[in-house]
């Protein structure tokens, strides 16, 4: 191919295998995305709706669920129609676009679990100083920065897989994944950019897992030395902290897969490691924060004790 412009879609076959149990697969889907819409919704607008909860703490929290809301939409309503369809095929823009949701999506997750162990390190470690720095502009700059970098980064991201002269069209996935676009460049395309920047990326949110591991550190500390303090911890940092280890463990799995996975797996189960980002944390996320954290648990349960009367 002398043009990248010749492929103008991608064949998916990952989803070959589901076509014996399609219909069943097509139901469940339609409900889980449906328990993550309603799950995430209402976390939101119950921060949204209440102006006791206008604090760093639920509004960092209302922007994790949000998006949860952005990554979970690049993936299940276009996954939802391939189920119904007998091709499964996408477009050449569609998939750079999806790919750049995926990638976003989950780097802005990492992103915003930073900021909010930032946020309980100021709050439990430096209480004093907690309000006079974490204003609501301050709060909306970081929540800002959170969004915005792993957007700029993954613009970048595609413009330089976009140049790349492809030579196949098929993709062993059930999504678009960019590294997997990458692979399909022709023998002589020039992948070098693309290798330095993703690996980047790479340096770059490792380095806020780092910060993340050296704020918990400190947390840990100053919470054993008081009563109060242990409290605050189990009460918000919990929910916190299993949020981060299900995501890291995740990408974890995901990156090894890719790395080192072999081909000679079942594609039932290369497509759930694929998948394990949209479908464990947009669920286990809401349903950790709506329990655990107390004035968003009794307002749902204020709700629902109003609707029973």
């Amino acid at each position: 191919m002398d043009n990248v412009s010749i492929v103008r879609i991608f064949i998916l076959t990952g989803l070959n295998e589901t076509n014996n149990y399609r219909v069943a697969l097509f139901t469940f889907t339609l409900l889980y995305y449906c328990m993550i819409l309603f799950f995430n919704l209402t976390i939101i607008m119950i921060i949204i709706l209440d102006k006791a909860l206008h604090e760093p703490m639920y509004i960092l929290l209302c922007s994790f669920c949000i998006n949860g809301l952005y990554g979970t939409a690049g993936f299940y309503p276009k996954f939802i129609f391939d189920l119904l369809s007998s091709s499964h095929v996408i477009s050449y823009e569609a998939c750079l676009l999806q790919a750049f949701v995926m990638y976003s999506s989950a780097c802005s997750d990492l992103s915003i679990l930073a900021v909010m162990a930032y946020d309980r390190y100021l709050a439990i470690c430096r209480p004093l100083h907690y309000h006079s720095f974490m204003t609501k502009r301050r709060v909306c700059q970081m929540v800002c920065f959170s969004w915005i970098t792993p957007l700029c980064i993954f613009s970048i991201n595609v413009v330089l897989t976009s140049r790349l002269r492809l030579c196949s069209t098929i993709m062993k996935k059930m999504l678009c994944v960019n590294w997997i676009i990458v692979k399909l460049a022709c023998p002589n395309s020039n992948t070098f950019l693309n290798n330095i920047f993703a690996y980047f990326t790479i340096f770059l949110y490792v380095s806020d897992g780092f910060f993340v591991i050296w704020t918990y550190m400190h947390l840990i500390q100053t919470s054993v030395r008081s009563k109060d303090d242990r409290v605050k911890f189990m009460q918000t940092c919990v929910p916190h902290l299993a949020s981060l280890t299900t995501f890291v463990s995740i990408i974890i799995i995901d990156f090894m897969s890719m790395q080192f996975g072999s081909t000679d797996l079942p594609q039932s189960l290369q497509n759930l490691i694929s998948i394990e980002f949209l479908l464990i944390p947009p669920v286990l996320n809401p349903l950790l924060y709506g329990f655990k954290l107390s004035k968003i648990r009794h307002r749902i349960l204020g709700f629902v004790h109003v609707q029973r009367k």
